[in-house]
Formats: C-alpha cells, structure tokens, sequence
C-alpha cells in the first residue's frame, strides 16, 4: 500500500548510521557551525548557506519550500558520533507525474567520503519509490561538480544529459547542469541491492 505525499507529515528516516528528520526553524543552532566555519561548502550551490544570514535564508526557504508542498528538507544525524551531519531533500515533487528531485545535498567536512551520504540515499529512494510510489527520481548538479557527479554515478544514477548555462549562480555568472536519474524499474531490479550492498 503506497502512501500520498503529504508535505505535513513528520516523515522520518533511519538505519543504524543515519537519521533524517524535517528540517525546522530550531535548527539554525544545529547547523550554524557549518555555515560559519566551512563556508566553501556551498561553492557550488545555487542557494548558499554561508554566514549566518545565509544559514537563516536556506533554512527559512526550505521551511517555505515545505509549505508550498513542492519541497521536503531534511536534517541528516550521524547515528555513530551523535552529530548533525548536514541536509538533503526532496523536492520538485509531481505526484500526478509520480516524479521528484533529489538534492539540496551538504554534509560538513568531516562527514563527506564517509559512507554517510550512501546511507541517505538508499532511504531516501526507498521511501520515494517504494511508500511514495514514484516512478522517477532525478539528480542535478553543476556540471563541474566532479565530487558531486561521481557520488550520484555511485549510487546507480543514469546520466541523461547536460541543461546549459540553465542557472544563474550567486556570483552572477551562469552554470550548465547535469541531469541522473533512478527509474523506480532500475531500483526494483538493480540499484537497490547493489547499493544495499555497499552500505
């Protein structure tokens, strides 16, 4: 029985590594750290989190993203060191089209080539494709974000192509964006055990 997305809903994810849990207002103090100290994070990043005016906005925007019921941020917990680890969400949500994105996707430093990032993922499209009932999850990126591409290669996303100069970035030049995708008869029959297995 599959469930309808319902942007309201406290939807939490988790394994023995990771938890995902809405993103909210209070978490301004839990991720603050990041924006302050790792600012680079965001280099590639259509929205930046840097400072804590940048953190406020991200966090406000997702909030409002959540509202408009197009979006779902979550706040990711290392389960093995107890810490808050960055964010990730859903978003461009078509539930008519049985379609979303997966994105918005930042870990501190520390965090990063861990393995975490498998673990999010792998319960996120799970919970996309097998409670939400899509039939389609897409991934973005900056087409020169080489860490980025080769994470969403190794989780079984299919590269479908690049949107050119699609996006303006803060610094007021423009990016071109590659587009993955997982197809939910792709992670029926292939990428869910494979990543399963890598976790």
């Amino acid at each position: 029985m599959y469930t309808t997305f319902n942007p309201e809903a406290n939807y939490i994810l988790e394994d023995d590594s990771v938890m995902l849990r809405p993103l909210t207002t209070d978490d301004l103090e839990n991720l603050l750290p990041f924006a302050l100290k790792e600012p680079e994070t965001w280099n590639y990043s259509l929205t930046s989190a840097a400072g804590e005016e940048g953190m406020k906005a991200y966090i406000q925007a997702a909030i409002h993203g959540r509202a408009s019921g197009k979006e779902y941020a979550f706040i990711v917990t290392d389960k093995t060191s107890g810490q808050y680890a960055g964010c990730t969400r859903f978003y461009d949500i078509q539930p008519a089209y049985q379609s979303l994105q997966l994105g918005y996707t930042w870990y501190g430093e520390k965090f990063r080539g861990t393995g975490l990032n498998k673990h999010c993922k792998f319960l996120m499209l799970q919970f996309a494709f097998e409670e939400l009932n899509m039939q389609r999850v897409e991934f973005r990126a900056d087409a020169r974000n080489q860490r980025s591409i080769a994470a969403m290669k190794s989780i079984g996303c299919t590269v479908e192509g690049i949107l050119r100069s699609n996006m303006p970035l803060a610094d007021g030049t423009r990016r071109d964006s590659i587009v993955l995708s997982i197809l939910k008869s792709e992670w029926d029959n292939e990428v869910k055990q494979k990543l399963k297995s890598r976790l």
